[in-house]
């Protein structure tokens, strides 16, 4: 077999070069697989004003004809060629506005980073379009003088290193002939084409054949920044790394990882397991990694075994015997106690120094006191398949730097304090320190060495000084990695020309605007949302029938008809996956021209939609479906309080109001068949934040949302639209169907609430189905305290698994249900302002009643899948962000109510540890921990601990309801506002907080 590649050709006929390989097929046949290109002489250097490409029909050029003069190496002026792994280390150098000479982007480096590190060929192509960089990418693969082939015997990384020395030697030559001397004249000097690489055999090499080159630290530190740009160099760079005699003479604390073969072999055979690795929030010093095949997850204990994960990695773990499987500790350990005498300064030996015996001393005391019934397999990491680093928000640690240096700017090894504290501390050495304290900054993880307790990782840029609202809602936004760049012109050119002035043209039978859409403008369409709300993605109606039955109808609004799939704006909106919203403001998928404006389905204007009416009998029962393309023009844009005083007012009888009261009647028989198949009920504290009016709009207070019946009736029409859509594109497009399931828990999840309902109340939960367990929490009642069966349910929740979107070709049909709803099919077709999933659902759907053919991308499995392993992501990281930010502007709502910011609430104890409880204050929604340094007693089986007063011993229990002082202090991670709770009854507080 022969598989021939035909490049683009050139005005005149091109060269051809071939290229043979062999090639190992899926079922393991070997074939022989030949590749032509066509070279052509015309590929434009990207240099402005050069004589020898003013011919080319190409791109407009971008690079300045005589380079940057700003380096003091080369007073001519130089423009610089990174190699491919420039790229991949120094990402956040070459970003950076202080990083300014004019960089040639070769064809050649562009696969190879793409191969590499998809996230870093983002960066890379949002490079090239940055408008404050000079770039230029030269297709020196397909430009006959720089094309190479590979030799017998030469590596795809020789081969590469080699075409790049080629294309850097050509640039010299080029602009050597593009600027040939005047006859009696003196030549005027030349700019030069410096290859920027931190291989030193490559280096070598290239000054071997005349080439000037220059590891990235030697050509920074010749840079007028270089004091603040030699911050942002990654640690992986050659030049950077200690000498490997330093390295190889401390001791490894940690064990070597084997090789990714090795690995991967290992997964396949079972003998080792593969599965995410999850950080312990209240003990540093223990993980967990949830693998297939066993009910519980994987267990790891101690440093040593956890070998160098963080949170997020994809890890290859070995499973110790059962002999040796252990139960997770029941006491809360803090890294900032345990280790607060650490030094940043690397030591020789770290394996002996005061703070290993600490851990090691702290594992000990915790191995004596677990307890064996609940014993859970434990194992080690043996190598990391794929990392999860990226840029996180941390502040210096002030205590890492010593009193000599508090305000030296010579370089120092300083501790990054990450804000999450699933994360360890990260060395960083900076020159900035000083100036650095008291802010929020952005660093990223380098490498974890083996013989280094900590990760080393490189400064990117500071936020602003902690606690500034600007300062804190841009680290929230990073700390979930939720992109908020505003929209670039490529994306805001794909918004109708008409801009705020488009309408809905006339009506028209040649109107393509028209083709196949329902005039649905004269019906008594409603939206129902929350206040303020601007982005109205649905709408809905309902109307008796002659027949007897009733018109019920959802109307979406239609994001497809603006968002055209391959478009830049289509590209985008992919990749932000949600709209993201947070206390004070919303972080929007879409430009706001259409989620607020031309999409929203806001009352008196007619608006394009997509529509899901239903006939339905008195009794909700469904009697036809069917789905349109449509013009609305909604009547009113109620509030859920709004809706509620129309339906339960009964003066109010316009036809407005009554259709209120059908859809309600609809959604009432609708919610109890859900219940009657098994739905769940489930809760999640949820608190609303009253924002002052003034121009500071600061939190003043915070209360419990209220949640009226017409919350409800919204919410059973959108879950019915959203099962009758997933049928319908499940049946047109059985493998590429986007869907959205929410698997079954595995039992095990449920074990620890069980054995605490059971023992603390004597209640029974069964978790055979989703039906049995809603019934038996419905019985989860204690007549003395109304609000505990609202505690079971949010403890309930969070024993759930979270829903996902998926492809319905890549999962076994029995595997689509959604165990929440108790539906066994769902897809989300409602929100397509907001979630990218939803946009997916509709050109579905719209191909589905044959409205338009459907795009490619959504025949391709692979495609499919991988857009929604990113929407997922972003899915989640929204929801985090979302309470991150409630959390955080609930501290500032209690400092501005309470009396010196201390206000005490009731609480639920939720968890007990053998030196705190955790407590749930339900008014606020608030979790906390409230620690006790004195010694207490602790009871594990019994969910018990008691803490001794002078006026006598008092015992604490899971459920009990208790009182707690609340204050907001300065947290040492976040350096932010921290809600801080202390026990204020039953047990006397002087006692307690000693």
């Amino acid at each position: 077999m022969v598989e021939i590649t035909i490049r683009k050709r050139p005005r005149t006929d091109a060269v051809i070069t071939q290229r043979k390989f062999f090639k190992k097929t899926a079922r393991g046949k070997v074939i022989k697989v030949l590749r032509e290109r066509y070279l052509r002489d015309d590929v434009s250097c990207g240099i402005h004003s050069c004589r020898e490409c003013a011919a080319v029909e190409d791109a407009k050029p971008t690079l300045p004809s005589s380079g940057s003069t700003e380096h003091p190496t080369f007073p001519n002026g130089h423009f610089v060629l990174p190699d491919t792994n420039v790229f991949l280390a120094q990402m956040d150098l070459i970003e950076s506005s202080l990083f300014t000479p004019p960089i040639v982007v070769l064809q050649t480096v562009m696969e190879e980073v793409r191969h590499r590190s998809l996230p870093l060929y983002n960066r890379l192509k949002a490079l090239l379009k940055a408008d404050d960089k000079q770039t230029w990418v030269f297709y020196n693969e397909f430009r006959s003088e720089t094309a190479i082939v590979r030799e017998e015997d030469e590596s795809p990384n020789d081969r590469n290193d080699r075409g790049i020395r080629k294309a850097t030697a050509w640039y010299n030559t080029h602009i050597s002939l593009a600027r040939p001397p005047i006859r009696g004249q003196t030549r005027p000097p030349l700019p030069d084409v410096v290859l920027l690489t931190d291989d030193a055999a490559n280096r070598q090499k290239a000054e071997k054949d005349g080439i000037k080159s220059l590891s990235v630290r030697r050509y920074v530190e010749g840079t007028k920044d270089s004091s603040k740009l030699l911050d942002l160099l990654s640690a992986t760079g050659s030049d950077t790394l200690e000498p490997t005699k330093a390295v190889s003479a401390r001791q490894a604390l940690y064990p070597e990882y084997l090789p990714m073969a090795t690995l991967l072999a290992g997964v396949k055979s079972g003998q080792l397991h593969q599965g995410h690795f999850n950080a312990n929030q209240y003990n540093y010093l223990e993980g967990s990694v949830p693998v297939q095949g066993l009910d519980k997850p994987v267990l790891l204990i101690g440093r040593e075994h956890m070998n160098r994960a963080v949170q997020g990695d994809v890890v290859a773990v070995e499973v110790f015997p059962e002999a040796k499987w252990k139960a997770s500790a029941d006491e809360v350990v803090d890294q900032e106690t345990t280790l607060k005498n650490d030094d940043a300064e690397e030591s020789e030996e770290e394996g002996d120094d005061v703070e290993t015996i600490a851990e090691q001393n702290v594992l000990r005391s915790e191995h004596s006191k677990r307890v064996a019934s609940e014993r859970q397999p434990t194992g080690r990491i043996v190598g990391i398949i794929k990392r999860n680093w990226r840029s996180y928000v941390c502040h210096i640690d002030s205590t890492s730097l010593t009193s000599s240096n508090q305000t030296s700017l010579s370089q120092q090894t300083v501790f990054a304090t990450p804000v999450s504290r699933l994360l360890p501390r990260i060395r960083l050495r900076t020159r900035q320190a000083p100036s650095l304290l008291g802010q929020k900054i952005l660093v990223t993880i380098d490498r974890w060495d083996s013989t280094s307790r900590y990760p080393e990782g490189h400064f990117v840029r500071a936020l602003g000084k902690v606690e500034s609202k600007e300062a804190e809602q841009e680290s929230l936004l990073l700390e979930f990695d939720v992109p908020y760049r505003p929209f670039g012109k490529a994306i805001l050119d794909c918004l109708p020309e008409e801009g705020e002035a488009w309408v809905v043209p006339p009506k028209s039978d040649t109107n393509p605007e028209w083709r196949d859409r329902e005039d649905l403008r004269d019906l008594l369409i409603c939206s129902i949302d929350p206040p303020g709300c601007q982005d109205i993605d649905d709408a809905l109606h309902a109307r008796p029938l002659p027949n007897g039955n009733i018109e019920a109808g959802v109307h979406i609004a239609d994001v497809s008809r603006f968002v055209l799939p391959d478009t830049p704006m289509d590209k985008e909106a992919a990749a932000r996956g949600t709209t993201v919203y947070l206390v004070d403001k919303r972080i929007d998928m879409l430009p706001a021209l259409l989620g607020t404006n031309l999409c929203s389905l806001r009352p008196f204007v007619e608006r394009l939609a997509f529509s899901v009416i239903w006939e339905m009998n008195a009794d909700a029962e469904i009697v036809n479906v069917r789905f349109t393309k449509s013009v609305i023009a909604s009547k009113q844009a109620f509030t859920y309080k709004e809706a509620q005083i129309r339906k339960d007012d009964p003066h109010m009888q316009d036809d407005l109001s009554k259709s209120i009261r059908l859809l309600n009647t609809l959604a009432v028989k609708l919610r109890a068949g859900r219940m009657a198949a098994g739905a769940l009920n489930l809760a999640s504290p949820e608190v609303k934040i009253h924002m002052d009016t003034s121009e500071s709009s600061d939190p003043i207070d915070v209360e419990q949302k209220e949640l009226l019946e017409t919350n409800s009736l919204v919410e059973e029409f959108m879950l019915l639209a959203n099962i009758s859509v997933a049928r319908k594109i499940q049946e047109t497009f059985p493998q590429t169907a986007v869907l959205r399931r929410h698997l079954p828990p595995p039992k095990t999840n449920f074990e620890k609430l069980q054995d605490i309902l059971k023992k603390r109340k004597g209640l029974a939960l069964d978790v055979s189905s989703s039906g049995a367990l809603a019934a038996s929490l419905d019985k989860c009642l204690d007549p003395s305290e109304p609000a505990f069966n609202t505690l079971v349910r949010i403890m309930a929740t969070r024993c759930m698994l979270s829903a996902e979107y998926f492809c319905s070709g890549s999962v076994a049909r029995d595997t689509f249900g959604h165990y929440g709803l108790a539906s066994p099919i769902y897809t989300h077709f409602t929100s397509p302002i907001r979630r990218y999933a939803d946009v997916l659902a509709h050109r579905q759907l719209a191909a589905a009643v044959s409205y338009a053919p459907l795009h490619p991308s959504l025949h391709s499995k692979p495609h499919v899948e991988r857009v929604l392993d990113v929407v997922n992501k972003r899915h989640r990281m929204a929801q985090m962000a979302g309470r991150a930010s409630v959390e955080f502007y609930v501290g500032l709502a209690l400092k501005a109510r309470g009396a010196r910011g201390t206000v005490v609430e009731e609480a639920f104890v939720i968890r007990t540890f053998r030196n705190g409880i955790g407590v749930f204050v339900s008014k606020l929604g608030l979790e906390g921990l409230v620690m006790f340094t004195r010694e207490t007693q602790f009871e594990p089986d019994g969910y018990r601990i008691t803490v001794p007063a002078p006026q006598g011993d008092t015992a604490i229990a899971v459920f009990d309801k208790v009182k707690v002082q609340i204050e907001v202090e300065k947290d040492r991670n976040t350096q932010r506002g921290k809600v801080k709770m202390t026990l204020v009854g039953p047990v006397d507080l002087r006692a307690l907080s000693a």
